[in-house]
């Protein structure tokens, strides 16, 4: 029985993991997608998003499940409640990497994207994919030095944001309001999927050492004067 109960544990992380490399795979296919005007990979990316909301609605079946018969406690417990707190954050990385898609196919045959920002959109859709890539390692791995790299990895995804931002307050921005909405909710989409990847790995920091991330980094901050 015991045997059993941890494949079924094992089984949650595993969902996790894949789950992560289909969002991930989302966000990378959905912004080709966006900057190409490929109405069909748009589509695929719709109709897929499907499958991470079914991961997720398994996982939890299965969690409950877990909890209702196993009643876990101490370790246990933190790896079931922490990996639905996960699936949950991978479920809206979905959503995200959708809205996405759905973008493109709303502006077919055109890109919702103006020529002069595709090169900002690529680096925040191709960063979101890293992200997401580096917290499946760290459910993988369990890496807690690794899980926290990714708030600093993050930092790039907000400078980018700031430089998008930048582009529509510049006074010569020339490409309407419709566009400048469009890139608007394109950065805050990019920009919310990068917050999930690292909301994925500061759970994985709990669920190994049992203390949040935050508070892991704030022990490990240099004291002024030291």
């Amino acid at each position: 029985m015991r045997d059993a109960y941890h494949e079924e544990l094992d089984s949650i992380g595993e969902s996790l993991v894949e789950m992560a490399r289909l969002v991930g795979s989302a966000v990378g296919r959905a912004t080709t997608a966006m900057l190409d005007a490929d109405l069909k990979l748009a589509e695929s990316v719709i109709a897929a998003d499907q499958k991470v909301d079914d991961l997720q609605h398994d996982l939890e079946a299965r969690a409950i499940a877990l909890l209702a018969r196993q009643q876990p406690v101490a370790t246990d417990l933190r790896i079931v409640v922490t990996s639905l707190r996960m699936s949950a954050d991978l479920e809206r990385s979905g959503d995200l990497a959708q809205h996405v898609a759905k973008l493109a196919r709303l502006r077919f045959p055109e890109s919702a994207v103006p020529r002069d920002l595709h090169a900002t959109i690529l680096e925040m859709g191709q960063l979101a994919q890293r992200l997401m890539a580096k917290a499946a390692e760290v459910i993988i791995t369990k890496d807690v030095d690794l899980a926290l790299q990714l708030e600093q990895d993050d930092d790039e995804m907000d400078l980018l944001h700031r430089t998008l931002f930048q582009h529509l307050i510049d006074d010569r921005w020339k490409h309407g309001i419709e566009t400048a909405v469009d890139v608007t909710l394109l950065g805050r989409y990019y920009e919310r999927f990068a917050d999930h990847a690292v909301s994925v790995a500061k759970r994985v920091v709990y669920l190994v050492t049992g203390e949040h991330a935050d508070e892991l980094q704030a022990a490990d901050a240099p004291v002024d004067g030291a």
